[in-house]
């Protein structure tokens, strides 16, 4: 009758006339076959009816043949409800209303066929008994949403030949199918020939083809077979809502970053130690969140020392100005720190070489340099010197743990330095873009025909990651921090951040720089005084000040130190001194 009914929609797709159906078998035979159709059909909403009838026939078979054998039905009715109860068994429930509904349903059952056993199922009150039961246990049922869902996904099973045939993928098959909080998965097999780009492609017409809203349907590759997948349809968005960010996981550099939660409710764990990362999206998708998210991570680790780069006047990253050690403002200042980088990084490979060490293992006492770079197109625009220096930073820093964190609205070619910048981002987050081809020019070319779609994105914080470990595209939505998460965590950590290593801090002294602050080579007493008095809002580094006064860093310490005692100066973030 199936393989009937499917020659009949192509017959009336292509003959769009009435047609009369005169079956072959009798019609009480036909009519039967109707009636089994749609008994096996609702089996699952009429699974309490059918539970009464059996029990009903069970209690009348065992009245007759062993009425005596009730105390035992007794214990065992005992036994199971309190083994529904207290493990969820033998169906293995988790949730404890789904287990207190199995031992209520399994306690009456059970009671009720005792009494049955021994007295008649006529037997006055038990049918009344027995149909109120039917009813009060029945209602639950028919009302719980995971049974309706499995219902649903039982029919699309059913469907799918039929469903496959309309989409263009006809010859897949479900191979098993499970039901969770949000939606449900199911394991396909698909025909030889065919390849997830395929599934991926007719994304769209599966949404439509099950009557899903759009963006509903995720498709995963098989890690062990190409001829297979786990396509996932989402009743109900687990994203919809902002998910608060429960503080800093990491310690260390070498503990992973937790960013936020896949749709399954997994935590995005991504490694940073040794790793360059890029982070891309449109104006308003999140990127600053995600940033918020790293920083406050770092700023509890130990072992990393935080510079910061925000050529919107410091908008973005100002607020974790206590946690970092330096923060360029302006294209010269920018220049200026990743040459000071580029200093770092090649005192420390000298040394690594010296002591025949391949990689600088990251320690409060030598910690690792992570550089962050909010909007680094503007950074390509403004400082070509420092395009330049980021590059060197980006091909040679990761074994001496001197790593970059670029955030931009659209890593074209040009604002990436020709693709040399990006090639060596092994993390990347990609937010939502505005054009489809931005999601190739952040994650890398063919990840849109492979499945990452940012583009349909569809909230601030959504996201898909790119790294070691997370090669699938799986959506994601990262940790809100608010305002007031950045201002406790960086008044917590502040004090526990480390300084630079001699050897890092003597590669920077020795450093040369053009400067354009004021002067007094007769008295350093005098230039020091004049340069915190002329200092900007956020104040002047430590490095500026050598370079004013011509005195070394233990000169100015002690000097500010001095002025600090006496209200003369006083430090406006960490590093950072003015009058």
């Amino acid at each position: 009758m199936r393989a009937y009914g499917r020659r009949h929609r192509r017959w009336s797709r292509r003959n769009p006339q009435p047609l009369l159906l005169v079956p072959n078998e009798p019609l009480l035979v036909v009519g039967l076959a109707a009636i089994g159709r749609a008994l096996f059909r609702y089996r699952s909403e009429l699974a309490p009816i059918t539970t009464g009838l059996a029990l009903t026939a069970a209690g009348l078979a065992l009245h007759r043949s062993h009425p005596g054998t009730w105390p035992v039905v007794a214990v065992l009715t005992a036994a199971a409800a309190l083994a529904a109860g207290l493990r969820g068994l033998p169906w293995g429930l988790n949730r404890p209303d789904e287990r207190a509904y199995a031992a209520t349903t399994t306690a009456v059952v059970g009671g009720w066929l005792a009494a049955a056993t021994a007295l008649g199922p006529d037997r006055t009150p038990l049918p009344t008994l027995l149909v109120v039961a039917t009813v009060a246990l029945g209602v639950p049922w028919w009302a719980h949403r995971r049974r309706r869902s499995r219902v649903r996904v039982d029919r699309v099973i059913h469907a799918w030949p039929n469903l496959a045939e309309a989409i263009g993928l006809d010859g897949s098959r479900v191979m098993s199918a499970a039901v969770d909080t949000w939606g449900w998965r199911a394991r396909m097999k698909l025909r030889p020939g065919q390849s997830v780009a395929d599934v991926v492609a007719r994304v769209p017409a599966i949404e439509s083809a099950l009557g899903t809203r759009p963006g509903a349907v995720r498709v995963e590759q098989d890690p062990v077979h190409a001829g297979r997948c786990t396509m996932r349809v989402l009743a109900v968005d687990p994203h919809a809502g902002s998910i608060p960010w429960p503080g800093p996981a990491a310690r260390s550099l070498a503990d992973p970053i937790e960013l936020g939660v896949f749709e399954d409710a997994t935590p995005v764990r991504v490694p940073l130690l040794r790793r360059h990362a890029l982070i891309g999206g449109t104006t308003d998708s999140g990127k600053s969140g995600v940033l918020n998210v790293v920083l406050g991570n770092l700023a509890a680790c130990a072992d990393v020392v935080l510079w910061g780069i925000d050529l919107k006047g410091g908008m973005e990253l100002r607020p974790w100005a206590p946690c970092l050690a330096r923060l360029a403002t302006t294209p010269d200042e920018a220049t200026r720190l990743l040459s000071d980088a580029v200093a770092v990084l090649d005192a420390r490979a000298h040394a690594s070489g010296r002591d025949n060490t391949r990689v600088w293992e990251p320690t409060p006492d030598a910690p690792a340099l992570v550089i962050v770079i909010d909007e680094y197109a503007e950074l390509a625009d403004t400082a070509s010197a420092a395009v330049t220096y980021a590059e060197s930073v980006a091909r040679r820093g990761r074994a001496v743990a001197v790593d970059l964190l670029a955030a931009t609205q659209r890593p074209t070619q040009k604002a990436m330095g020709g693709g040399a910048l990006r090639s060596q981002m092994s993390v990347r987050v990609c937010l939502r873009v505005r054009e489809r081809r931005d999601v190739d020019l952040i994650l890398d070319n063919g990840m849109l025909a492979a499945g990452w779609h940012a583009h349909t994105l569809d909230a601030p914080g959504k996201f898909y990651v790119l790294a070691d470990g997370h090669n699938q595209p799986r959506r994601a939505r990262a940790y809100l921090v608010t305002d007031e998460n950045v201002r406790e965590t960086a008044a917590r950590y502040i004090d526990q951040r480390p300084d630079l290593d001699p050897l890092s801090r003597a590669a920077i002294d020795h450093q040369p720089h053009a400067l354009e602050l004021p002067k007094v080579a007769d008295d350093p007493e005098l230039a020091l005084l004049k340069a915190l008095d002329e200092a900007p809002d956020d104040g002047l580094t430590i490095r500026e000040l050598i370079d004013a006064t011509g005195m070394r860093r233990t000169w100015i310490y002690d000097r500010l130190q001095a002025l600090a005692a006496t209200g003369r100066a006083r430090q406006v973030a960490r590093g950072r001194w003015r009058a």
